[in-house]
């Protein structure tokens, strides 16, 4: 257990600790937690290449740790109305499809890599954003329906992660292509 590993851990074990703040409508709270979980994002990569320090148990657990992240705050702050939730169907359809092409490329035997994109790079971030300054604008202001632009950053975060899909879709026909 290295550095990096634990970072991503930590941003595993963080999620539980949101989403109760968020039940406790503590918004301040969950805020600092978020925004601690996504540093964590940000140093584990950061550490892992500047160290050297990449590794197998890493490169599973730094995107499990994200998807639990992302995924848990967009149920949750579409369930106590922060977000729409059209945009949470959005991001979980997005994730499901890319894990269900890499088990259907799995189960086919046909050899794949997991390298995430630079347009997923830019959705993740957009994604974290969208949940910041929701969960920010609810801490300081106690009430969302007021910024329009929260609603476009929804939008946007939206287009984002249907490009990014579809970069991941058209990757994984790829593959299906030369293996046949």
């Amino acid at each position: 257990m290295n550095l990096p590993n634990f970072l991503s851990l930590l941003r595993i074990i963080l999620v539980p600790v949101i989403i109760i703040f968020l039940m406790q409508e503590s918004y301040k709270e969950a805020l600092i937690t978020f925004t601690i979980a996504g540093l964590t994002d940000i140093f584990d990569g950061f550490l892992a290449r500047a160290l050297n320090k990449q590794t197998k148990l890493g490169a599973f657990i730094d995107p499990m740790a994200d998807k639990l992240l992302l995924a848990s705050s967009f149920v949750s702050l579409s369930v106590f109305g922060l977000i729409p939730s059209w945009l949470t169907v959005i991001v979980i359809s997005r994730d499901f499809i890319i894990v269900l092409g890499m088990v259907i490329l799995s189960v086919m035997s046909i050899t794949y890599e997991i390298k995430p994109v630079f347009i997923s790079k830019v959705t993740t971030a957009f994604q974290l954003a969208t949940i910041f300054f929701a969960l920010l604008f609810k801490a300081v202001v106690h009430d969302t329906s007021g910024f329009h632009w929260i609603k476009i950053l929804c939008w946007i975060t939206a287009g984002l992660t249907v490009v990014s899909g579809a970069t991941y879709i058209s990757r994984g026909i790829k593959y299906l292509n030369r293996a046949s």
